[in-house]
């Protein structure tokens, strides 16, 4: 957390600045991989997250983050999935969450869904996060990641003596596409002429069926905690806020229907983002806006394969773990230890659906438990 006495001496666009990228190591690793296991467009899904970014910022003042849908995401990494099975779900998620959120449900959700719950899942989530930093990330590239734990130790020793912003996400980011620069070659400005333009997606009947089955199941629990519940309850804990589960619940739908029918990856929002962007400065909208800028930008540099091909998967991996922790932080903030504890060890084998379900039973018992007192 930054310091109370920078909010005062520091100028408010370097701090909005510095946090602008503090979700990137969650988005940019999950598209990234999506698009080399799925074959879909990776600057047509950085330009749609770049255009939702910007809306976020401006509609809800505070970085209230755009990221990826995760489960979705990770099954279809695994499975190379059809870039339309992808759009299906995606839309599938996003009517569902509309709908949802249109008929104001998520009170009723929330009173169903036990606050040690939620947090079982921002801590389960951490896990997941620490797992995949290092066999998909760390493990892959040690050189830049002793590089990216470098850069983050010396503004971390600045920060004692100075009140700075925690410039280190950027930083690392920053040498990330530089290392690929040097490696690949720097694009010229004829790139631009690279960057594809949105496209109408139609998935087909067996597309539907298939996310129905295969992929909704798995992100409908995880939007409604993460991305909407969690939220909802950090955006209070770090920003003394309220913004309704109702209210986050149609924004993830209209993103999550937009991306998909037009080339990108559904989108969400979600409790680690939102504490990313904390941990790295950022307070209010325009750092989102910046986000957005710097999404548009990559996405541009990106229609060239060779960078993509050339960047550090050390930088990823780093960038997830500090997600991890600010995480944690908060996920630990629990009334009921057995339950939140429980569902986050077994969120790394068995995922987190079956930690959720397995959470909701535990509370049920113990508050049955509890009663029959």
């Amino acid at each position: 957390m930054l310091p109370d006495t920078l909010t005062s001496r520091f100028p408010y666009i370097i701090r909005e600045l510095a946090g602008s990228g503090g979700n990137f190591g969650t988005v940019l690793p999950l598209l990234f991989a999506v698009s080399i296991a799925c074959g879909m467009s990776i600057s047509l899904m950085l330009v749609w997250a770049a255009v939702f970014y910007g809306i976020s910022g401006f509609w809800y003042r505070i970085p209230v983050p755009v990221e990826p849908l995760k489960a979705v995401g990770a099954l279809a990494i695994a499975g190379h999935l059809s870039a339309n099975l992808v759009a299906a779900s995606g839309i599938l998620v996003g009517i569902i969450c509309l709908a949802i959120g249109m008929l104001g449900c998520m009170e009723k959700i929330e009173k169903i869904i036990p606050q040690p719950v939620i947090r079982g899942v921002q801590l389960g989530l951490a896990f997941v996060f620490v797992k995949s930093a290092f066999f998909d990330f760390i493990l892959q590239d040690l050189w830049f990641t002793i590089i990216s734990v470098g850069i983050i130790s010396v503004i971390f020793l600045i920060r004692q003596y100075h009140a700075i912003p925690d410039l280190s996400a950027i930083c690392i980011i920053s040498a990330g596409f530089l290392a690929a620069g040097i490696q690949a070659g720097f694009p010229s400005l004829s790139v631009i002429s690279l960057l594809p333009l949105p496209v109408l997606v139609i998935p087909s009947v067996e597309d539907f069926l298939k996310a129905l089955v295969i992929l909704v199941p798995s992100q409908i629990p995880l939007t409604l905690t993460n991305a909407v519940l969690a939220t909802s309850l950090l955006v209070t804990d770090l920003y003394k806020k309220t913004i309704s589960p109702d209210r986050l619940c149609r924004t993830v739908g209209v993103m999550s229907i937009t991306s998909s029918l037009f080339g990108g990856f559904p989108l969400c929002h979600g409790a680690g983002g939102l504490a990313a962007h904390y941990r790295f400065g950022a307070r209010g909208g325009l750092s989102l806006v910046f986000g957005g800028i710097l999404l548009f930008v990559l996405a541009i540099i990106c229609a060239d394969p060779e960078i993509i091909s050339s960047l550090p998967q050390g930088m990823f991996g780093v960038l997830l773990l500090v997600v991890a922790y600010q995480l944690a932080v908060y996920g630990v903030r629990t009334t009921d230890r057995l339950t939140t504890g429980m569902m986050a060890v077994l969120a790394i084998p068995l995922g987190l659906t079956v930690a959720f379900c397995s959470g909701l039973i535990l509370s049920a018992l113990m508050q049955y438990r509890l009663r029959k007192r």
